[in-house]
């Protein structure tokens, strides 16, 4: 972690500027974030909120793997256990014990809540393919930091300097976005719903997140594959699941009950 933050630094030194590498930035921000983390690792595979074939469900898995934050197995399994025991002493970043607590701090302790993760993901576990990502998703950064660093080569915008802004500049964007949904929006916005725990209906962190923000909702509605239930709630990870369902790629799409 240490490593990754220092790395997003020298990245941002002038020599490694230019609009290949914040371009690069933004479309693996969005191939990272939006597809693998809040299409794929939470809508998807968590709550299973809408299907699709199953090719591009790994896809979409190994999207999200790219964000570093386990393979689909821990990170799904951690999740519906957060679901579970949402801020109470279980919960694994309970935000009774803080910003940074809920924000990172969790991560550099023992987390119990591993133990029963196997008995939260036998559907997933049933997959090989995603059993082999659970255990190397790690290693796929180098593949990918081979591309970028010939991409980069080739175009003339360098290959270290593709390889920063799109390895660990990203993570560390990426890292601390998606963090904001389990601290920002545990702390600050609006309860819309009795949800039975801190989550709030953030704006700006749904900006950021591609609808994630709208956390309130989510709780109260943990298998909807819409967050942005008010009006005025923009959720892009909502837009792109109606796109597939229009080109005949997502069914069986969950919606909440609310009344």
């Amino acid at each position: 972690m240490i490593a990754i933050h220092a790395l997003s630094i020298l990245a941002l030194l002038p020599r490694f500027w230019s609009w290949q590498a914040i371009t690069t930035l933004l479309v693996l921000y969005w191939v990272t974030a939006c597809l693998g983390v809040t299409i794929g690792y939470h809508r998807l595979l968590s709550h299973r909120s809408f299907r699709v074939p199953h090719w591009l469900e790994r896809f979409f898995a190994t999207c999200g793997t790219l964000s570093c934050q386990h393979g689909p197995i821990d990170w799904v399994g951690l999740h519906r256990h957060h679901h579970k025991f949402s801020d109470t002493d279980p919960d694994h970043h309970n935000s009774h014990k803080g910003f940074w607590w809920s924000h990172m701090g969790w991560m550099f302790e023992p987390i119990p809540a591993m133990r029963v993760v196997p008995r939260l993901t036998v559907d997933l576990a049933a997959d090989p393919y995603y059993r082999w990502l659970n255990k190397y998703f790690l290693l796929l950064q180098l593949p990918l930091a081979g591309l970028l660093f010939w991409i980069g080569s080739v175009s003339g915008a360098g290959g270290l300097a593709l390889v920063l802004w799109g390895i660990p500049l990203r993570l560390t964007i990426v890292y601390h976005i998606t963090w904001l949904v389990n601290s920002a929006s545990h702390c600050w916005g609006t309860v819309a719903f009795d949800s039975g725990d801190n989550s709030r209906n953030n704006p700006w962190v749904a900006a950021l997140t591609f609808g994630e923000g709208w956390h309130n909702n989510h709780h109260a509605f943990p298998h909807s594959a819409i967050h942005g239930l008010q009006r005025g709630q923009i959720d892009l990870t909502w837009q792109h699941i109606r796109l597939m369902r229009a080109l005949g790629l997502a069914r069986k799409i969950r919606l909440p009950i609310t009344s």
